[in-house]
């Protein structure tokens, strides 16, 4: 069984205490490797360790950059399936998924080495004669990029990515709960020696030491964190202490509108799949369910039986399955509370309810729940699990007002045939996302991002990559010549 070892400034290291966190399979509840519990002390010479390659970095050309990040991509391509094979052991991903996952992120490296000549400035008129106005993209500098347990891979290729591109140096910190396929990379990274030392770095431990020492760093000009709601406040708070900027992807409650216009067989098949992508742990699942109350028997028998058709269990022993385990016991209990909790509420269960009847992992049953009301406690806070609740509606704008009154924002998804409705949903839906007809999904060259307690800032796309640069004006005099 390994133990990963910190890597800072392109060398491998124990934690300063030598102290190790179990990895566990959720699938199969077994010890599957070990991490180092890193401290201050190592967040210290990491945040070092990039602050002093920053300056260089950011001073390699941009198409040299690319190419790195390019070649890096590549020789992930190289190792594809021991990332799908790494992340749906510790992550409990379907095959599908894993595939998809690892695919979405080689996509991204490629796509962002594609901005090696793209990253521009400005000239802007000034209002003094013998005057240039220069605007110019600076590297950001040394940024902490902190990586949540659920779309461990992509979401590494989102910040290493978008930092290098941009010529900022990184501290990478991974979930202690899914740390192999990162560990795995920063191996290939270290492999390949094409990284000057202290532009990557890889430190692993506890998000409350690890994330909160990163944070309030004053070297760090930068925390990029994908994760809860009450862990972005701790980083706010901790990165308040020197202004450092914040780039947070936090939780969601995305609402999925069913109207009496829409195609009912489109609208289960997509908002099953996204509800079950991950076992329900992401962001960006449709959470809870709005049909119109002319059609809602209807769909909701439709839908309660998709649900019943999905398949579960471990994805390393069945790759046809559609769904995993959820990533902890915790993580288990806190859904079936929820879902007894809405019972206790006046909900009722059409299918599921219950942890699954299986000897190991820690899988639950997916779930429909009708007769849910917006008070509810599942209609206002995050599932993370395979449940889906229905709530009725009659008219556009009073749907439009119950999805909006959540304090998450980040996805939100329409199902109708009607052109008239699709537009004044999108126009009075207030989240970063709104997917018509489709499932809940988004691209590498559009733009990640929420409302209200679900994030700020944001990423993919040259929006996303903008956010990792710094902008400088330069007023530029000069003197008239004759010569």
């Amino acid at each position: 069984m390994n133990t990963h070892k910190l890597y800072i400034n392109g060398s491998y290291t124990e934690s300063s205490t030598k102290e190790t966190i179990d990895v566990i399979n959720p699938a199969t509840e077994e010890v599957i490797s070990s991490i180092y519990n890193g401290t201050e002390e190592d967040v210290e010479k990491a945040v070092q360790a990039a602050a002093d390659a920053q300056k260089s970095w950011g001073a390699v050309p941009t198409n040299e950059r690319g190419r790195i990040v390019r070649e890096i991509g590549q020789k992930m391509t190289e190792h594809r399936d021991d990332f799908i094979r790494l992340l749906m052991e510790e992550q409990g991903k379907s095959d599908e998924m894993a595939s998809g996952e690892v695919d979405l992120a080689l996509d991204y490296f490629q796509y962002m080495s594609e901005w090696s000549r793209r990253i521009e400035g400005e000239i802007v008129p000034s209002d003094r004669p013998n005057e240039n106005i220069f605007i110019h993209r600076r590297p950001i500098g040394v940024v902490a990029g902190i990586v949540p347990w659920n779309f461990p891979v992509f979401i590494l290729a989102r910040k290493v990515a978008t930092a290098l591109m941009a010529g900022c140096t990184i501290v990478l910190k991974p979930s202690q709960q899914t740390p192999n396929t990162a560990a795995f990379f920063t191996e290939l990274v270290h492999n390949m020696d094409i990284l000057p030392k202290g532009v990557y770095n890889f430190i692993t431990g506890k998000g409350s030491t690890i994330g909160n020492a990163l944070a309030s760093h004053k070297k760090v000009e930068m925390v990029t964190m994908t994760g809860s709601v009450p862990a972005g406040v701790k980083v706010m708070e901790a990165a308040a202490q020197n202004i450092t900027k914040v780039n947070l992807e936090l939780g969601g409650k995305a609402p999925a509108i069913v109207t009496k216009h829409a195609d009912l067989d489109t609208a289960v098949k997509n908002i099953t799949k996204s509800r079950i992508i991950n076992a329900g742990q992401a962001c960006t699942n449709a959470e809870r369910v709005y049909v119109h109350e002319d059609i809602a028997e209807e769909f909701t028998n439709k839908i309660t039986e998709e649900m019943k058709q999905v398949t579960f269990g471990d994805p390393l022993q069945d790759k046809s399955l559609d769904m995993g385990p959820l990533v902890s016991e915790d993580r288990l209990k806190e859904v079936d509370e929820m879902v007894q909790g809405a019972v206790k509420a006046g909900a009722s269960i059409l299918t599921g309810g219950k942890r699954a009847d299986t000897e190991k992992g820690f899988f639950y049953e997916p779930t429909v729940i009708s007769n849910a009301t917006q008070d509810m406690e599942i209609i206002q806070e995050e599932i993370f699990g395979p449940v889906l609740p229905i709530v009725t509606f009659t008219e556009i704008e009073e749907v439009i007002d119950k999805a909006n009154d959540s304090d998450y924002g980040l996805s939100s998804s329409i199902f109708t045939e009607n052109y008239n409705e699709a537009m004044q949903l999108t126009n009075g839906l207030r989240f970063g996302e709104t997917f018509v007809n489709r499932e809940n999904f988004e691209a590498v060259q559009g733009y990640h991002a929420g409302f209200r307690k679900s994030g700020i800032g944001g990423t993919d796309g040259k929006h996303g990559l903008g956010d990792f640069l710094s902008t400088q004006v330069v007023y530029m005099q000069y003197k008239q010549t004759n010569e």
